[in-house]
């Protein structure tokens, strides 16, 4: 085997270890702003509304929104990769499973803490997610893809979308509150430091069968 082809195996591996410690800690930190109790992102906000009304588990929501998500993919033309599939799955498996150990919070003092590592391990897992560049997630997906088809910028769509989504959640019960805004303002700016640090230049040219964002496509993914 040679040096180069040695080099690209270790890549991907690397690219695929940073794929599913992202897509965990991104239903870890979901996990921990529901314990929270102080306010869900805005996709969190409909999953958690779903879930009152139909009986099923957070994490169950989110991967059935997810494929649904996905299935709106087909009429925009968009093209999923590994990543795009692996979130639908591994989130919701990590919400689920992290609502499962960590128990409810109860009273300022632990929930806001657990707010701000909610966040803050958001970030994280979304740097990590996005610089192992496996294609976005399916609710970023929908964003660039109705970008491309109507022409609005991605800021618009994105806007348009999850005021929809939050409004949507709340009517069913989802949890608004400071955690929602404080999500709102602090992921961009964590998001961006932190894919800053996790992403790695590309040693050689390496084909992997997955799809390969360009930089538009690069949104947060949830």
């Amino acid at each position: 085997m040679s040096s180069t082809t040695g080099r690209s195996r270790t890549h991907i591996a690397r690219r695929l270890f940073m794929l599913y410690a992202g897509l965990a800690l991104y239903g870890a930190s979901s996990a921990l702003l529901v314990r929270a109790e102080l306010g869900l992102e805005p996709w969190g906000v409909l999953h958690q509304g779903l879930n009152e009304l139909t009986g099923l588990s957070i994490g169950v929501v989110s991967i059935v929104v997810g494929a649904v998500v996905l299935l709106l993919w087909i009429p925009l033309r968009q093209r999923p990769g590994l990543g795009t599939v692996s979130n639908v799955l591994v989130v919701g498996l990590a919400i689920d499973g992290t609502l499962a150990v960590v128990p409810s919070i109860h009273g300022l003092g632990a929930q806001i803490p657990a707010m701000a590592a909610g966040i803050v391990l958001n970030g994280v897992a979304t740097g990590l997610y996005i610089a192992a560049r496996f294609g976005p997630g399916p609710r970023d997906g929908l964003m660039t893809g109705l970008n491309r088809r109507t022409g609005r910028s991605v800021r618009l769509v994105r806007t348009a979308i999850e005021v929809a989504v939050v409004a949507t959640g709340f009517l069913l019960g989802g949890s608004l509150g400071a955690g929602t805004v404080l999500y709102a303002l602090a992921i961009g700016p964590l998001a961006q430091f932190f894919l800053g640090l996790f992403a790695t230049p590309e040693p050689t040219k390496v084909t992997t069968g997955a799809a390969e964002p360009s930089p538009e496509q690069a949104i947060l993914p949830q």
